[in-house]
This record gives structure tokens, C-alpha cells and sequence, in this order.
């Protein structure tokens, strides 16, 4: 039996990333100008996949007002409450038990981006009749993840969470498939962590334990879990070069002084003024204004923004955001509605700053 249906997430708090996710769902940051869990379904649609179930946080409205009924890739999307707060991952996939019955599903953690295609992972999963396909990669922080524990000739033993020295520096991603039923009747029989939550490591490494058939693959491309700012940036720079050619397209008639070059793309109706130097990978929304700035490489712009007077590099600038300053700007997110603007005159500066905001002057 193919895999058609998949659970992906779409709640969470990513305290790590305030104060940005104060207002705005992480699953919604934009990367290479598309919000970050439409780069997981697309994965997900291109390996087969025609239904999604995505869990919210309470009281959640703009996801579901942001990604629709999946019309949009031809598919069908259900959203559903995670019940009880938080609880662990593997609570999520449980929640989902209605939804899947007793069939194959993939469970993908939509804050992961991967470059590569999931399709090697789906025939494998198939062709060796697996009752679990764990995706790993090499990373330099193993202790941060699921890490896999394998024999002395590479079977793989056990998976266990956070190991503060870890056996090896692969972790497990955020990439499961599951064969019927297997998921649920494990999560039975599982209990909290010391920290409160039901790990997927455990379900793991119940599986092993009652001799279930465990396969894993390491992921080709690169992939990264975009749990920090500099996982974002890095994750956004990446996509960028790796968007498609056909889609960098732009004004051939530009204004006085306005230079080009590299992959750009400029939304509808935006304005590209005198004196803007503009250097790909870039991706500008709509209804945007640059005038005498530098922009790029590796920026995106968000729709309605206005910058005047600045430079941004590997930066992502959010919907409706302001910059009039002789700024330079770099390795940057800056939230919707933000304006900065420059003191026209000597003296102290005025300054509204929320809850954990990082600012350097």
C-alpha cells in the first residue's frame, strides 16, 4: 500500500526564534519568499502524497487562512487542535490517529527543509517492506536531536533523544514514514520522558526493541532543522539558489542608475527607482519600493515593504516594513510592519523595542 496520507506540523511556540514568532507562526516565516511549511508540502505532494492532516495551536486562524483546503497543489488539508498543550511530538502523530486509520503515513516536522527529493525515500520504504523509514544526516550537534545507535557491523539498535554524548554525529530528522497501525500501537505503550513529553525516539527504539523492521536512509542534498535565526538565513540563502531560473523575472526597462544582475525576481507593481543596485539571489515581493539602495545577495523582500537609502544582505525582510536610513544591514530578519528610520539630527535616539529583541547600533 502506497503512502498517501501525511501528518505535518504546524504548532509549536519556537521560543528560539522571539521575538519575530510572537505574532507570527513559525510555520509562516517566509523563506525564499514563500511561507516555510509550503516548501513541506510540496515535498510531500511531490512524493505522492494527496491528503495532509497539519496540527495548530489553539486558537490558530492564519495558517489555515494562509494554506487553504489545498486546492492550491491539487490535494486535500485538514487542520486539527493538538489537545491537553504540549506533550512531545509524538502526542502530535497520535492526535492524527482518526485521520489516518490503519494506513501508511509520513509524519514531517514542517520546520525542516530539505533540498532534496523524499521519492528515494517512499520507494525504499516500499520496496523493503518496512515497518519504519527513518531519515538521518550527518550534523556537527548531534546532542540537539533523535540520534541513531547502530552494532558494530551498522544494525541499526536503538534511537535515543538528546544523548548528551552521542554515539555518532547523525541525527534522525524530521522526516518518518510508517507502515499500518505500527505507530499507534507503540505509542500505547510508551511513556513521558523525564521532561514531560512523548518522544518519537521512544516509539523508535520500541520498534527495535520488538524486532519491528526499521530502515533508515541518509538524506542526499542538504537539509536543516531551522530551529535558530542562523538556521533560517542559512535555510533562505540556500533555497534561493536553488529556486528555479524560470522563476527570476523582471522589469526590463529599469530607472536612471538602476542596475541588475545575478537571479532576480521583482513581484507586480513594484517600483525599482534611480540609484538601486540589486545583486541575485533576490526575490522582491509586490508593491515594493527600493530607491537609492543596495540589495543583495541572498535577500528576500517582503510584499509592500519601501527601502530607501540602505544596504541589506542575506537578510529577510517581512510584509510592509520600512527602512528610510543610511544603513547597512546584514544576516537580519525584520518582522512585518517594522519601520527604521534614521535620527536627522544629533541626540538621543527614540526607540519602541518589544520582548527580546536583539538590536546593534
Amino acid at each position: 500500500m502506497k503512502i498517501r496520507k501525511a501528518i505535518l506540523t504546524g504548532g509549536g511556540r519556537a521560543t528560539r526564534l522571539q521575538p519575530i514568532t510572537t505574532t507570527i507562526n513559525k510555520h509562516l516565516l517566509p523563506l525564499a519568499n514563500k511561507p516555510m511549511i509550503f516548501h513541506a508540502i510540496e515535498k510531500a505532494v511531490n512524493a505522492g502524497v494527496t491528503e495532509i492532516f497539519i496540527n495548530t495551536n489553539p486558537g490558530e486562524t492564519e495558517l489555515q487562512k494562509m494554506i487553504g483546503d489545498g486546492g492550491h497543489w491539487g490535494i486535500r488539508i485538514t487542520f486539527f487542535e493538538q489537545t491537553g498543550g504540549p506533550q512531545g511530538i509524538a502526542h502530535v502523530v497520535n492526535e492524527a490517529a482518526k485521520f489516518i486509520g490503519s494506513e501508511p503515513f509520513m509524519f514531517y516536522l514542517s520546520d525542516n527543509v530539505l533540498l532534496g527529493d523524499l521519492t528515494p525515500l517512499f520507494d525504499e520504504f516500499h520496496s523493503g517492506k518496512y515497518d519504519c523509514m527513518l531519515a538521518l544526516s550527518s550534523v556537527p550537534d548531534p546532542e540537539r536531536f533523535g540520534v541513531p545507535v547502530f552494532d558494530e557491523t551498522g544494525i541499526l539498535t536503538d534511537v535515543i533523544e538528546k544523548p548528551s554524548s552521542p554515539p555518532n554525529n547523525f541525527a534522525v530528522t524530521g522526516i518518518y514514514l510508517y507502515g499500518p497501525d505500527v505507530f499507534f500501537d507503540a505509542f500505547a505503550n510508551i511513556q513521558k520522558s523525564p521532561r514531560g513529553e512523548y518522544e518519537i525516539s521512544s516509539v523508535h527504539s520500541l520498534f527495535l526493541k520488538q524486532g519491528r523492521k526499521v530502515g533508515y536512509k541518509e538524506i542526499t542534498g542538504w537539509w536543516k532543522d531551522t530551529g535558530k535565526v542562523d538556521d533560517l538565513l542559512i535555510a533562505n540563502r540556500l533555497l534561493l539558489e536553488k529556486t528555479d531560473k524560470s522563476y527570476f523575472t523582471y522589469p526590463s526597462e529599469l530607472a536612471h542608475g538602476a542596475a541588475i544582475s545575478g537571479d532576480v525576481h521583482i513581484g507586480r507593481g513594484s517600483q525599482i527607482q534611480e540609484n538601486v543596485s540589486i545583486m541575485g539571489p533576490v526575490i522582491i515581493g509586490e508593491n515594493v519600493l527600493l530607491k537609492n539602495c543596495v540589495v543583495g545577495p541572498h535577500v528576500t523582500i517582503g510584499s509592500g515593504s519601501e527601502i530607501v537609502d540602505a544596504r541589506i544582505d542575506d537578510s529577510i525582510i517581512l510584509d510592509n516594513s520600512s527602512i528610510y536610513a543610511d544603513i547597512h544591514i546584514t544576516h537580519s530578519i525584520i518582522g512585518k510592519n517594522v519601520r527604521v528610520t534614521k535620527k536627522k539630527q544629533e541626540g538621543g535616539r527614540s526607540m519602541i523595542i518589544g520582548d527580546k529583541t536583539s538590536v546593534e547600533l
